[in-house]
This record gives structure tokens, C-alpha cells and sequence, in this order.
């Protein structure tokens, strides 16, 4: 009989120690908290580094490049326009915007916060294009997602601070 208790005591023991032993064998990406591996500062150069080649893709006019950084249900917010939904109406869009010549497009990130799941960068821009040069200053939000694997923009909305021409 104690021969048994002593067989159950250690079986429920061994049983105690391997369930635990299990525990430990999750994969860490699982266990670890997110706010741990969440580094602003370092996503903060990458949105920096996609917005210097989102604004050179105006110059230089490459289309494929801008409608590839907008997620597949991107939504932009242009001035004077209605929304514009999903990556197939903003590639019209952006076809009709580097069509107007951008000779010059800068934009500055005055606030950038976010998490894991969105990242907000807002700021200002400057545009110069055309044949008679016309300049704009403006400000913008643009709302970055991840989406397979790369953070795209999910929102972009741009209006300009320049005052409008008088009217006669």
C-alpha cells in the first residue's frame, strides 16, 4: 500500500515538473509582451526613410511605387475632392498628381506616435511643380499599417495653408 501512495506521489510530482518543463518550451515571440519589442524611435526611421521615398516617387514619377505603399484599403483625403478608397481609385490619383510635374516635395514630421498596431505621423509639407512653378505649403496626417509584413499607408490626408486666391 505505501509502496502505491509512494508511486502516486511521485507520478502527480514527475506530472507537475514535465507540465511545467512544457510552459517553459513555449517559443518566447509568444510570450514575450509587445511593449517590450515596441521600439518607436527605431520605426520612426523607417517611416522617415519610406517618406523620403514616398516624396522622391512624386519627382520622379514612379507610379508603381506609390500605389504599392498604400494598403489594399488605403483611404486618401485630397483637397477639394471627395474620399478616395482603396489602392486602385488612389493610383488614379496619384497618376494624376505626378502628371502636374512636382519638381520639389518635402514633407516634415512635427508629431509621430503609434503603437503596434498604427503609426501616426503628422506634419507639413512643401510642393513645387508645374511649368509656372507653383508653390504649396500645407500640413498632413498620414496613418501607417503593417500589412504583410511592411508598414503602408492606411490614411493620407494633405491640405494646403496657403490662402486662396482672391475672387473678382
Amino acid at each position: 500500500m505505501k509502496l502505491i501512495s509512494f508511486f502516486s506521489i511521485a507520478i502527480v510530482f514527475i506530472g507537475s515538473i514535465i507540465s511545467c518543463g512544457n510552459n517553459n518550451s513555449v517559443p518566447k515571440e509568444n510570450t514575450v509582451n509587445s511593449a517590450e519589442t515596441f521600439d518607436l524611435a527605431v520605426l520612426k526611421k523607417i517611416i522617415e526613410e519610406k517618406t523620403n521615398m514616398f516624396t522622391q516617387a512624386h519627382i520622379t514619377k514612379d507610379t508603381a511605387f506609390l500605389n504599392n505603399i498604400f494598403t489594399n484599403d488605403a483611404k486618401a483625403y485630397p483637397p477639394n475632392s471627395d474620399v478616395v478608397n482603396g489602392r486602385t481609385a488612389i493610383a488614379k490619383v496619384n497618376s494624376e498628381w505626378v502628371s502636374f510635374g512636382i519638381k520639389e516635395f518635402r514633407e516634415n514630421s512635427t508629431s509621430f506616435y503609434g503603437d503596434k498596431n498604427f503609426l501616426i505621423d503628422e506634419g507639413t509639407y512643401y510642393l513645387r511643380f508645374g511649368n509656372d512653378t507653383v508653390i504649396d505649403k500645407g500640413k498632413y496626417i498620414n496613418i501607417w499599417k503593417m500589412e504583410n509584413g511592411e508598414w503602408k499607408i492606411c490614411s493620407n490626408i494633405w491640405n494646403t495653408s496657403m490662402p486662396a486666391a482672391p475672387t473678382k
